[in-house]
């Protein structure tokens, strides 16, 4: 690799270091071809992808990015994990494919700025996935709401069977038709138009449009 293909990729390492909101050096020795492409495979679930660095260009990188506190995790076989996705669903990728392969060891890392050392790393590992907690949280807001409904149903289903048996014990008016008004009688004095002497012309509404 000439300086020039240095060059491209510490600049390449420390745009990646920039855009991360965690990053997780892997001690990746012993890890096969294939189990390399399986764990990448799983990160890309996560926005986050898995790459063999050279320590040496990765520490340039990591003073150009302005990420301190990584150098110091830079020995030995190392591969960084960038995520820019879900963080939890990152860690809990490695943390899974080291359980089943007993292969990988995390060296340290940051999430957001700040150091993530190897207890918060399992402990990140250990908490649901962030479509997980969302699904549950919408859950939480909707059982209230999901009561009140169901509540209100049985309000109004009861409310319907009382008024029913209210009207079968004749409580409520019946179907009968009601009586028809008694007709005025003939010594009724005449309506009050008739009783000026008015005129029906002159008692139009307005003109039609």
């Amino acid at each position: 690799m000439d300086k020039e293909q240095k060059a491209q990729v510490v600049e390449e390492i420390a745009e990646r270091l920039g855009e991360a909101e965690a990053i997780f050096a892997i001690d990746y020795r012993g890890i096969s071809v294939p189990q390399a492409a399986e764990l990448r495979g799983k990160l890309r679930e996560a926005d986050a992808s898995f790459n063999v660095v050279k320590n040496r260009l990765a520490k340039r990188a990591a003073e150009k990015a302005g990420r301190d506190g990584l150098e110091e995790m830079l020995e030995g076989p190392t591969a960084l994990t960038y995520v820019k996705g879900d963080v939890v669903t990152a860690a809990k990728a490695i943390s899974t494919f080291n359980r089943e392969h007993d292969l990988l060891a995390y060296k340290g890392g940051f999430m957001e700025g700040d150091a993530l050392d190897e207890d918060t790393f399992k402990s990140l590992a250990r908490l649901p996935a962030l479509d997980v907690m969302h699904g549950q949280l919408v859950g939480m807001t909707a059982a209230p709401l999901t009561g009140l409904v169901r509540g209100l149903g049985s309000m109004i289903s009861g409310l319907a069977v009382a008024l029913g048996q209210i009207q079968e014990k004749g409580l409520v008016g019946g179907d009968e038709p009601a009586e028809e008004p008694e007709e005025a009688s003939e010594t009724e004095s005449e309506s009050p138009e008739e009783e000026d002497g008015g005129d029906a012309d002159d008692s139009e509404g307005p003109e039609e449009e």
